[in-house]
């Protein structure tokens, strides 16, 4: 797994994106606000509007999010990729990361309804 931006992966991605991976690339802020913490979880709330987009950000935790309706969005991975995915109501994913394990991208709602997200992070 890549420990730093590698720009040769980005290079077909527009110019402000390729700058914004490697500014936030220790960002860990995955949500839009911390609605609750404790010692072993933060909780995160995310809400993109069609068009808008969360900024790069970086998950290394053991983590899931809960769609709360249906939409879709596009992310880029710091691996180069970039994929779309479509959700409905309820989708959850669950994300097990082991010390060392990271992964950085951002989130564009590509659809026509609003994108709203509950996260949870398990603190190592």
């Amino acid at each position: 797994m890549l420990d730093q931006p590698n720009a040769e992966l980005y290079a077909d991605w527009p110019e402000d994106r390729r700058q914004e991976i490697v500014a936030n690339w220790n960002n860990r802020n995955v949500g839009s606000r911390i609605v609750s913490e404790t010692d072993t979880l933060r909780i995160w709330h995310l809400s993109l509007e069609p068009g808008q987009r969360a900024p790069f950000h970086r998950h290394q935790e053991t983590y899931f999010w809960t769609i709360l309706g249906e939409g879709k969005s596009r992310s880029h991975y710091h691996d180069g990729a970039v994929r779309d995915a479509d959700y409905k109501a309820g989708d959850t994913k669950h994300f097990e990361l082991n010390d060392g394990d990271f992964f950085v991208h951002d989130l564009e709602n590509i659809g026509d309804t609003t994108l709203s997200f509950v996260t949870v992070e398990f603190k190592a």
